[in-house]
C-alpha cells in the first residue's frame, strides 16, 4: 500500500487511511484506560470504583498539559513543514518535547502535595479518601510519561508515522491490561495495583516515541540541539489552549457532576457516572482520533495556500462526523445492557440505573463528533481563540449551566440530559464559527 503523504489529495480513502491508525490508536487508549476501572468495581468493590472516578478528572487535567503543547505544537509544526522549512520544525519539535517534561515535573510534584485536600474539596468521603489518595499519587508519580505520551500521539501523526503511534499505544495499553489482571486480580493489591499498572503503562507509552525520534529515523520530524524560543512555545501553547481548556474543563464538569451524583443520589450516581464516562471515552475516541489524523494534513495545506484541499477535508469531515453520530447513537442504545452488565451487574439497582443513564446520553454523540472536529480545525489553521472559544463553550460553559440548572427542575434525570443539551448548544456555536471564518480561511 503506498504510503499516504500530508501533501496528498486526500480522497475519503486516503482520509481513512491516514486516520484510521489514530482512531485506533485512541480507541485503544480509552480501552486499556477503562480497564482499571473493571477490575476495580468487579474485583475491589463499589466504593474504591467510586473514589477512583472522583479523583480521575484531577489527574486528567495534569495530564491535559501534554495534549495542549503535542497539538498546538503540531499544528505549528505541520504549517511550518508545509512552507517546506524542515530545520525549524525540527527545532519547534524539540522545544515542545522539552516543554513537556518541564510541565510534567512541576505538576505532578503540586498534585502529589496537593492531592488529599483536593480530594476532600471534590467530596470524597471517609469511606472514599484513602483511595483516592493512593490511586491518585500513585499515578502521579508516572505523569511525565504520560503527558509526553499524550504530546506524541500529536507529533507521530505530523511527522507521518501514524502507524508508529498506534503500535506504542498498543504496547502501552497491553502492559497496562495484564499488569492490572496480575497486580488486582492475582496479587490483590486493589487500587494501588490499578495505579501502578497505569503508571507502567504510561511509562511505556512515552520512553518508547522518545526514543524513536531521539534517533536518526525515517520520519519527517527528529529531535535535535536547539535552543528555546519563548515566543514559539507561547504561540504553540496559545494556539493548544483549546486542548487544554477541554481537558480542564471535562474534568472540572465531571467534578461537579458528581458533586451533583452524590446529592442526588449517592455513591451509587457517582459509580453509574462512571461507566458512562468510560463508554464515552470508547465512542468519543473515534471522533478525537480523526481530529488528531486530519489536524496535521489541515495545517500542512494551510501553510501550503491549498485552499481548495481545505474545502475538500471540510466537506467529506462533516459527512463522516454526522455518519459516526448516528451511528455511535444507535450502538449506545442497543448495546446499553452489555455495558452496563459488564461494570455494575453484580448491582440490580445501579445497573438499571446506568441503562437508563446511558441511554439518554448517547443522544450527545450526534453533535460530538462536529463539536470536536470543528475545534480542531481552527487549531490547525493555527487559530487557536476560536478554537478555545468553541472548547470553553462546549465542556465548560454550557455544560456547567445544564447540570447546573436541569437538575433544579427535573431532578437526577437533568443531570442525564445535561451532556446532549450542552453539545447541542455547542454545535450551533460551531456551525456560526464556520460560517464566520469562510472568507479569512476560504474553505468553503
Amino acid at each position: 500500500m503506498q504510503k499516504v503523504q500530508l501533501s496528498d489529495h486526500f480522497t475519503y480513502k486516503k482520509i481513512f487511511q491516514f486516520c484510521l491508525p489514530s482512531i485506533a490508536m485512541m480507541i485503544f487508549t480509552s480501552i486499556y484506560g477503562v480497564v482499571d476501572g473493571f477490575f476495580i468495581s468487579n474485583v475491589v468493590g463499589k466504593i474504591p470504583f467510586a473514589a477512583l472516578n472522583l479523583v480521575y478528572p484531577f489527574i486528567m487535567i495534569l495530564g491535559g498539559f501534554g495534549f495542549m503543547v503535542g497539538t498546538g505544537g503540531s499544528a505549528l509544526v505541520a504549517k511550518t513543514l508545509g512552507e517546506n522549512d524542515r530545520e525549524n520544525a525540527n527545532r519547534y519539535f524539540t522545544m515542545m518535547i522539552k516543554l513537556t517534561v518541564a510541565f510534567g515535573i512541576i505538576l505532578s510534584a503540586l498534585g502529589i502535595i496537593f492531592l488529599r485536600p483536593i480530594a476532600y474539596l471534590l467530596g470524597a468521603t471517609e469511606d472514599m479518601i484513602d483511595y483516592c489518595v493512593t490511586y491518585g499519587r500513585t499515578v502521579l508519580v508516572f505523569n511525565t510519561f504520560f503527558m509526553l505520551q499524550n504530546t506524541f500521539q500529536a507529533f507521530l501523526t505530523t511527522s507521518e508515522k501514524p502507524k508508529l503511534g498506534l503500535a506504542v499505544t498498543i504496547a502501552a495499553g497491553v502492559t497496562n491490561m495484564v499488569l492490572d489482571w496480575l497486580f488486582i486480580a492475582v496479587f490483590k493489591w486493589g487500587v494501588a495495583g490499578a495505579a501502578l499498572a497505569t503508571g507502567f503503562s504510561q511509562f511505556v507509552g512515552g520512553l518508547l516515541p522518545f526514543i524513536y525520534f531521539i534517533r536518526p529515523n525515517t520520519s519527517l520530524l527528529r529531535l535535535v540541539k536547539t535552543r528555546i524560543q519563548i515566543r514559539v512555545l507561547l504561540k504553540a501553547c496559545a494556539n493548544g489552549s483549546s486542548e487544554l481548556m477541554s481537558n480542564i474543563s471535562g474534568s472540572l464538569v465531571s467534578m461537579l457532576y458528581n458533586f451533583q451524583l452524590m446529592k442526588y443520589s449517592g455513591e451509587n450516581g457517582v459509580a453509574a457516572y462512571g461507566v458512562l464516562m468510560y463508554v464515552q471515552f470508547i465512542f468519543a475516541a473515534v471522533f478525537i482520533g480523526y481530529a488528531i489524523g486530519t489536524a496535521p494534513v489541515v495545517g500542512y495545506h494551510y501553510g501550503a495556500a491549498h485552499h481548495d484541499e481545505l474545502k475538500s477535508l471540510l466537506k467529506k469531515s462533516f459527512l463522516i462526523m454526522g455518519t459516526a453520530g448516528i451511528v455511535m447513537l444507535a450502538a449506545s442504545m442497543s448495546l446499553a445492557k452489555p455495558l452496563a452488565n459488564i461494570f455494575v451487574g453484580y448491582d440490580k439497582t445501579l445497573f438499571e440505573m446506568t441503562v437508563y443513564a446511558l441511554k439518554i446520553f448517547a443522544i450527545a454523540f450526534i453533535f460530538a463528533g462536529y463539536n470536536i472536529f470543528t475545534s480542531s480545525f481552527f487549531t490547525a489553521l493555527n487559530n487557536g481563540g476560536v478554537s478555545a472559544a468553541i472548547s470553553f463553550l462546549r465542556t465548560l460553559v454550557f455544560q456547567m449551566l445544564s447540570v447546573l440548572i436541569l437538575p433544579a427542575v427535573f431532578g437526577l434525570e437533568g443531570i442525564w440530559w445535561a451532556v446532549a443539551v450542552a453539545e447541542f448548544s455547542a454545535f450551533i456555536v460551531s456551525l456560526m464559527f464556520i460560517f464566520a471564518k469562510r472568507d479569512k480561511y476560504h474553505y468553503m
